[in-house]
């Protein structure tokens, strides 16, 4: 049908029509379009340059959560004002990036959900540090340093962590407190908070409760009913408490650990710990 010529600019026309489709497909790679689904833009990996810091101080403000229900670290006074420990040190950190600070509260079972769906920025809420929790978010270094302890009533006559096979202990959700009861060969009862957790326990529902050190050490000062509760045996481990970040915001993890260093490093931390500790300074191990 085609004459030698006609073949020959038909071929010739193939191959220009080819070399222009071949560099335009080098450009989309080139410039970062998703050809064959290796496309990282998307898929929650640390980029260069994430903008997360631009946007805490665009918007002139910091989000952080923690639960609410958590004395001496985050919780609501007699006046229904949030107040506490992690509270301090979110106004201090606030105030070194130049920011508000906007403290909101949550159930604890649902915030690192919260914080990856971009709810918040951080949880600044006595979270400590796990393998689990790490798969999830990432962790500033730490804050502060505790540890889980178990809490009776005096009455009880349980005098070591190991009587407590068998028994009912109670625990917040979503805690790293429920390998602890496991690990007694106890019974696991959840609630959203340790105010609930130390009320059942002076009321009698339970044998024991299980939190972190700290908040037992209050409780047994503030709480009503608190004086007939009692710390047993030594810690049952300890923690690393740090602020949780989205997994994308590099850029603010890395100004939220050069602030805490400056705070640990002038004393800061160390006065907010002693302001809510009595004088105990739990900011070092």
């Amino acid at each position: 049908m085609f004459g030698k010529k006609s073949l020959f600019l038909t071929i010739a026309l193939l191959l220009t029509l080819s070399l222009a489709l071949i560099g335009c497909a080098q450009d989309v790679v080139e410039n970062g379009a998703e050809l064959d689904g290796n496309d990282t833009s998307h898929t929650g990996d640390a980029v260069e340059g994430d903008g997360s810091l631009d946007r805490v101080l665009a918007a002139g403000k910091i989000t952080v959560v923690g639960s609410g229900g958590y004395p001496p670290f985050n919780f609501f006074n007699e006046n229904d004002e949030l107040v506490g420990f992690d509270v301090d040190t979110g106004s201090a950190i606030a105030e070194r990036l130049g920011v508000e600070l906007n403290y909101v509260t949550g159930e604890w079972a649902g915030l690192i959900e919260g914080l990856r769906a971009g709810r918040y920025d951080g949880i600044l809420g006595s979270m400590a540090i796990t393998e689990e929790r790490l798969e999830r978010v990432n962790f500033t270094i730490p804050y502060y340093y505790s540890g889980a302890q178990l809490i009776v009533r005096k009455d009880s006559g349980i005098t070591d962590p190991s009587e407590m096979e068998g028994k009912k202990i109670a625990i917040a959700t979503g805690t790293t407190f429920e390998d602890d009861v496991e690990a007694l060969g106890a019974t696991a009862a959840l609630y959203d908070d340790d105010n609930l957790t130390l009320s059942e326990l002076i009321n009698g529902r339970v044998d024991g409760v299980i939190t972190d050190r700290l908040v037992g050490m209050g409780a047994m000062r503030e709480i009503r009913g608190g004086d007939g509760l009692i710390m047993v045996g030594e810690l049952l481990r300890t923690e690393e408490m740090a602020i949780a970040v989205n997994k994308n915001d590099v850029e603010l993890l890395e100004k939220l650990n050069e602030i805490l260093e400056e705070m640990h490093a002038d004393g800061t931390l160390t006065e907010i710990s002693k302001r809510w500790h009595e004088g105990e300074d739990i900011t070092v191990k």
